[in-house]
């Protein structure tokens, strides 16, 4: 029986090319980017290309990216590093009820230590509103963060129409594009994006590498100490392989982008007429109309979650009930529950699936067969 990924959104595997490209750094590369011998000197010149390669991408120049372990480090540097370089100015941030847990829990760490945070609601479709955005800037308001795609739902949010409503205020605006970089055409300075946050894993990519997009006019402080790496923002040595895997994958992902949101769309018609045809009930959580091509959030009236996604595993489909950061919790989705209510049969009988490389036509149809049965079995 093959095995068949629809998880995505929780990683992808590494694109074709991208381990080759890597290996030439990790054998020939063997300097410190900060050291001024020609073995440093070396290291410096590929990791300044990957840092120009991957800035130009989101129409930044290379003086504004730093790199990252990975979003959640990205995050963290962008709402901790922020609020403490600028809480004379206020401390005030606003974001939502539905960010992940890399930027939500981070919040939640400010609010302990003095900072006031304004938790947007979200609709049932799982959009923010940029009025209400608007509407809760006040004059000690730092930052807004507000993620670009959200990773349970995909529903893509206003960031253009947010961007436009902040630019002529003191606070920044962040967002966190790690479900929408190689996806969606981004553009800092024309949507009015002060800070950014992308990983490489989640393109096809290598793990352990992201990051952070700071315009030049942002205020931020590190928040590790150490060296002065990265134009001391972010100490530690580089890791110039994974900058070489990142640089590698996005430029697939960029030159692709448009064919493979066509490919995963048609696997999105794939899914859902497979179950329509299989009489069984289902719902999709979100605006389908709103969502990035690779993630769908379906409901699944009468089915449990756990039940789901157990049988799932056990006929060789992988799907996930949100985000993988809480793989194996038995608590109900705090997106869903934002979208619905916590008390809403959807929080615990929904199911994340997310397409992408690993991914052909034949085997989404094979995948949406065996799910089709399973639902079929579990709830009459």
């Amino acid at each position: 029986m093959e095995a068949i990924y629809l998880d995505h959104a929780a990683t992808s595997p590494m694109a074709k090319g991208v381990a080759e490209a890597m290996i030439p750094a990790y054998e020939g590369i063997i300097g410190n980017a900060s050291s001024v011998h020609s073995f440093g000197r070396k290291a410096r010149q590929q990791l300044d290309a990957s840092r120009q390669a991957l800035a130009a991408s989101i129409g930044a120049n290379e003086k504004e990216l730093i790199f990252t372990s990975g979003g959640t480090e990205a995050d963290n540097m962008a709402l901790v590093g922020v609020a403490e370089a600028n809480q004379a100015k206020g401390k005030h941030i606003i974001t939502t009820t539905q960010e992940h847990h890399a930027a939500l829990h981070t919040a939640e760490r400010l609010e302990k230590q003095g900072f006031r945070i304004t938790y947007l609601p979200v609709n049932e479709q799982g959009l923010v509103s940029a009025r209400d955005v608007e509407a809760a800037l006040t004059d000690d308001t730092i930052l807004v963060s507000i993620m670009y795609v959200n990773n349970e739902t995909g529903v893509i949010q206003p960031i253009s129409e947010i961007g436009s409503s902040v630019k002529d205020h003191q606070a920044y605006f962040h967002t966190d594009a790690v479900q929408a970089y190689g996806l969606v055409d981004i553009d800092v300075h024309a949507q009015h994006i002060d800070l950014l946050t992308a990983s490489a894993h989640k393109i096809g990519g290598p793990k352990g590498i992201g990051f952070l997009y700071a315009s030049e006019g942002v205020s931020m402080n590190p928040i590790q100490s150490g060296g002065e790496q990265e134009r001391k923002r972010r100490p530690g040595t580089e890791n110039i392989p994974a900058a070489v895997g990142f640089e590698m994958a996005s430029a697939i992902a960029m030159e692709t982008k448009a064919a493979r949101n066509q490919e995963y769309q048609a696997y999105k018609q794939i899914l859902t007429d497979t179950f329509s045809e299989a009489g069984i009930a289902f719902d999709i959580n979100g605006d389908p109309e709103k969502t990035v091509s690779t993630i769908i959030n379906i409901r699944f009236p009468g089915a449990n979650v756990e039940a789901l996604l157990t049988n799932f595993d056990l006929s060789g489909v992988a799907a996930s009930s949100g985000s993988a950061c809480t793989a194996g919790s038995v608590e109900p989705s705090h997106v869903l529950s934002a979208m619905f209510g916590p008390d809403s049969p959807v929080t615990t009988n929904s199911i994340r699936f997310s397409f992408g490389l690993a991914n052909t036509s034949e085997n989404v149809k094979e995948a949406a067969d065996r799910i089709a049965r399973i639902v079929q079995r579990l709830t009459n």
